[in-house]
């Protein structure tokens, strides 16, 4: 993935926030309650519910926000104009119903950091993280790491090692940081932590620097 570098959006007692927190507008509130239908579909006693009067109101409420939805074509471009990427990613986004959402803080390190507990859509073995999903967080928070350190790229390779099972219902820790700049490389390290301070995954990634031209 991709990061560019983002506002600066407030300050905390630990460090510089990097992506856009939950605000309390009506689209964070409606994004919110699109997850806790996502996460109760996934609980729920299928025997008892009333799960086509859900289906009826959920295709009401889809064909709502589709009424008043700009061309794709349009949105894509909103998605990259100032804090549009760290409010729609699937990992920060808290306009994403796919993303948990998580929010990262730049330290005085060079390093990122952000925390979260995972819960039942993200699951993969019982009662663990998918281990794409662990991924996909890895990946952009090195990318959000790429850009606190004044760098930004394409990922190139990701190479992620798993040491033990991820939890969920637990909050994890979530780190990078850019390691080394080598011409167009950049090379960028992270994991996912438990409470405790065990290591669940590591990755290293290997991003290109688009900003910097090819040699001819």
């Amino acid at each position: 993935m991709s990061v560019g570098t983002h506002p600066t959006f407030e300050n905390s007692p630990s460090g510089t926030v990097l992506t856009s927190p939950p605000d309390g507008s009506a689209v964070d509130r409606a994004t919110d309650a699109a997850r806790r239908v996502v996460d109760a579909l996934l609980r729920t006693d299928r025997g008892n519910a009333n799960l086509e009067r859900v289906a009826e109101e959920l295709n009401s409420i889809a064909g709502h926000l589709e009424e008043h939805a700009p061309a794709v074509a349009e949105r894509l471009i909103d998605m990259w104009n100032g804090e549009g990427v760290t409010r729609h990613d699937p990992v920060t986004g808290p306009e994403n119903a796919l993303a948990p959402p998580v929010v990262l803080e730049g330290l005085s390190d060079g390093s990122v950091r952000g925390t979260v507990t995972l819960t039942i859509p993200y699951q993969g073995p019982p009662g663990h993280v998918h281990g794409g999903v662990s991924a996909l967080l890895l990946d952009h928070v090195l990318g959000v790491a790429n850009a606190w350190g004044g760098k930004a790229g394409m990922t190139a390779q990701l190479s992620t090692r798993y040491h033990r099972p991820t939890p969920l219902f637990e909050p994890l820790t979530l780190t990078g940081k850019l390691m080394s700049v080598d011409g167009r490389k950049i090379t960028t390290a992270g994991d996912i932590r438990t409470a405790d301070g065990q290591v669940c995954v590591s990755v290293e990634g290997l991003f290109v620097d688009k900003t910097v031209p090819r040699p001819r």
